[in-house]
């Protein structure tokens, strides 16, 4: 007996706003106007813009360090001797 009380309390009882959107079937989409739903499209649109240009930029940043560090690399002597090919034969 213990047991059917138990297992009918457990039971997750649904609260009157979630059975009524469950049964009207109305979307997101439906509730919200045309305009609004074009004013959400346009800030997504600007957001994916916006995070192309700063990645774009950040590509950018990291290709001119890269090209500094080369440069400042091959002023110096040390690092030149060290990676420089050991055979100076074959430069005669």
């Amino acid at each position: 007996m213990a047991k059917k009380g138990k297992q009918q309390q457990s039971q997750p009882r649904r609260s009157g706003e979630q059975a009524h959107s469950e049964t009207s079937g109305a979307t997101l989409k439906d509730l919200l106007g045309a305009d609004t739903l074009q004013k959400l499209k346009a800030q997504a649109e600007d957001l994916k813009q916006a995070e192309a240009k700063r990645k774009e930029q950040q590509r950018l940043q990291e290709e001119e360090a890269k090209k500094q560090e080369k440069k400042r690399l091959e002023n110096d002597f040390s690092y030149l001797l060290e990676n420089s090919d050991n055979n100076w034969s074959k430069y005669k």
